[in-house]
């Protein structure tokens, strides 16, 4: 029950951290738009059952497969989707590591 918690609180967190550090003079903005970023989590909405704490997000949900990782990449070094491409990275990043703590590698 403490990953799913721990993997919510890490969709704010890792964000925040990184526009802390990396925007800092506009961190507010940054932190909103990389964390607004969950919304890619609408992709769920097409699985049956919606949620199942131990399904692998990477690979399995259209938004969240291995052919759009790399728009997402490709986002961020553009400035004008920058914020929300590094949010989708992000957002990739720790459904991966979270997939890789169901799998017990953590």
């Amino acid at each position: 029950m403490i990953r799913p918690i721990i993997h919510m609180l890490l969709h704010f967190l890792v964000p925040g951290a990184v526009a802390a550090f990396g925007f800092r003079e506009r961190w507010q903005r940054a932190w909103l738009v990389m964390s607004a970023t969950i919304v890619v989590d609408v992709d769920h909405l097409l699985a049956s059952p919606l949620y199942d704490p131990n399904r692998c997000s990477i690979g399995f949900h259209p938004l969240h497969s291995y052919y759009i990782l790399p728009l997402y990449v490709l986002m961020c070094f553009f400035p004008k989707t920058r914020l929300v491409g590094l949010g989708l990275v992000i957002h990739m990043a720790l459904d991966f590591i979270d997939c890789l703590w169901m799998k017990g590698v953590f």
